[in-house]
């Protein structure tokens, strides 16, 4: 296993001892290494969206665009009213 040294801010080291204490991790080792494994995931371009000519991968956006106007939409109902 590769051993490294890091300099965090005080605030980021105080967050990973608050939550090792708080019981979210067992200590800080696995609370770091959670940290680092999901911030890696992020950055996986295998499963990078806008790599393979999709949304750029914003859900919030992609969402929006997939709306439609129900005013806009073709029916075969008629002018009548339905209830």
């Amino acid at each position: 296993m590769t051993k490294i040294e890091v300099d965090l801010p005080d605030r980021i080291d105080s967050e990973i001892s608050r939550l090792a204490e708080q019981g979210e991790f067992l200590n800080r080792k696995e609370a770091i290494e959670d940290f680092l494994t999901r911030g890696l995931k992020a950055y996986d371009v295998e499963n990078d969206p806008s790599s393979d000519g999709e949304a750029d991968g914003d859900l919030f956006t992609d969402a929006i665009d997939e709306q439609q106007d129900p005013a806009a939409l073709d029916d075969d109902m008629g002018d009548e009213p339905t209830f």
